[in-house]
């Protein structure tokens, strides 16, 4: 598997990934992390934009999606109830991370590049998010405290610095 810049031509198969996504994570009791339709064609289209999307692909096969920001993320300037672990050195943040579920090993799979690209990773998701919350503890990561995305929403938010 590699990860590579999704294209314009990924979008139609990043939809229906997300929709896979959206499904398992209402199977899984997280209803309205996402929303209906969440992220939609124009988000996608933003993120390819600002070269932050990418994907993960065997074969001419896309397996997954996530978009990876290194640099100040406006929602995570205030965090409640705990501390960031490093608040002074760049960091990168994954967002938006989901598969069809095909395959395993994913998250770990991102998380790798991620890290190569930038040692000091922030993520965050939503508290019904237990499969994501599950992954994110698992990689070591430190839960910081709680976040607001745009809408307002809390996000538990997460921080691991790898050492190079």
């Amino acid at each position: 598997m590699t990860i590579r810049p999704t294209t314009y031509a990924d979008i139609d198969t990043l939809l229906v990934i997300f929709a896979h996504a959206r499904q398992q994570m209402a199977a899984d009791g997280n209803p309205t992390q996402w929303g209906d339709g969440y992220p939609g064609r124009q988000q996608l289209e933003e993120d390819i934009r600002r070269g932050v999307s990418y994907v993960v692909e065997a074969n001419g096969k896309i397996y997954a999606t996530f978009v990876f920001i290194i640099g100040e993320d406006p929602t995570y300037q205030i965090i409640e109830n705990g501390a960031w672990l490093d608040n002074t050195q760049p960091y990168g943040t994954i967002h938006r991370i989901a598969s069809n579920g095909q395959t395993q090993g994913v998250f770990n799979m991102v998380l790798d590049w991620c890290t190569a690209h930038c040692p000091n990773i922030r993520i965050d998701t939503h508290q019904d998010n237990q499969r994501m919350i599950h992954l994110i503890e698992k990689a070591h990561f430190s839960r910081c405290g709680i976040i607001y995305t745009r809408n307002r929403s809390p996000r538990i938010a997460y921080q691991k610095i790898v050492s190079m």
